[in-house]
């Protein structure tokens, strides 16, 4: 069915610019934690936050006997902590500094017994402070948060159909606090050359296992201050093949960003189309092929049809 504007709902990025930059640090304390406590898994897989029917959630973090979930509610505008053992804190969503979140949800811990050192130092952000000393940022419009949920689940669904045409190596949707986007990845198999790193305030040992393999990668990004103020969906490959910024793509809409190295789908052509998630998939689909087909991937062999629900993949 036609999806409308209500199903992607209005994300102007200067309306929410502030938010935006406060919620992005919020998630990072809430990711490290998470971090802090589960084993590395392969590309950072481990760090990652979920689009739950509600906002953003953690998902199970190992506790000892037990475990605990630490997920933005959006609707309510209340971070939960939630234990297996049935314990329960909440730290209310609302305008305050991220020093002061950062306190609070270290009561919060605290209280359930989780105490969680985690690196105060934000990453992927160039000119930062740590946590406990930021009181610059401190906006939350709750309004905002919602309807940039609303745009989560959109993209979440889209993304996880995306996904269901590979079956090669991928990963799960996933929300990467860092860079505070939604992202899927796909892989080649091959291993990729050295990554330079560079990467602000993240070790550049991370950022090589990360791109240990050749992949495409896309997603959903809010925007942030330089290149692109505006909320968009990206396509990238890495490394990027020869030709794949001149690589014909779908929608008339995208285009190639020369300083990010990525295409770029603006986020209100979706918002604004007829069908924004046949849109969405035509750009998700004509980058991957691109990428694929300059690197030279053998498609036959990682790809299927999409998935239908109830409908068991022919083999």
């Amino acid at each position: 069915m036609p999806t409308t504007k209500t199903a992607w709902p209005a994300l102007p990025y200067a309306g929410w610019a502030d938010t935006r930059a406060t919620l992005h640090l919020w998630t990072q304390i809430v990711g490290k934690i998470r971090m802090a406590r589960t084993p590395w898994l392969n590309h950072s897989w481990h760090v990652t936050l979920y689009v739950s029917a509600r906002g953003l959630s953690t998902g199970p973090v190992p506790d000892g006997a037990r475990n605990f979930e630490i997920e933005f509610d959006f609707l309510d505008h209340v971070l939960w902590l939630r234990t297996s053992d049935g314990q329960v804190r909440q730290v209310a969503l609302r305008p305050v500094s991220v020093a002061e979140f950062h306190a609070d949800v270290a009561i919060a811990l605290k209280e359930l017994n989780l105490v969680t050192p985690i690196m105060p130092m934000p990453c992927e952000i160039a000119d930062c402070v740590p946590f406990d000393r930021d009181t610059q940022h401190k906006s939350y419009d709750a309004e905002a948060a919602s309807r940039f949920h609303r745009a989560l689940v959109r993209a979440n669904h889209v993304l996880w159909h995306f996904r269901s045409g590979f079956i090669g190596k991928a990963s799960p949707v996933h929300f990467f606090w860092g860079s505070f986007d939604l992202a899927v990845t796909r892989f080649a198999g091959p291993k990729a050359p050295r990554h330079p790193g560079g990467v602000p305030h993240l070790s550049d040992a991370v950022v090589r296992e990360a791109y240990s393999h050749e992949v495409s990668s896309a997603g959903f990004w809010p925007g942030s201050p330089g290149p692109v103020e505006y909320p968009a969906f990206y396509s990238y490959a890495y490394p990027a093949p020869q030709g794949f910024d001149a690589a014909k793509v779908a929608p008339a809409d995208a285009f190639f960003d020369k300083a990010l190295g990525e295409f770029i789908l603006p986020y209100d052509a979706v918002r604004e189309a007829r069908d924004g998630d046949a849109l969405l998939m035509e750009f998700l689909q004509s980058t991957y092929v691109a990428a694929a087909d300059l690197g030279q991937w053998e498609r036959k062999a990682l790809e299927c049809a999409l998935g239908e629900p109830g409908k068991v993949r022919a083999v």
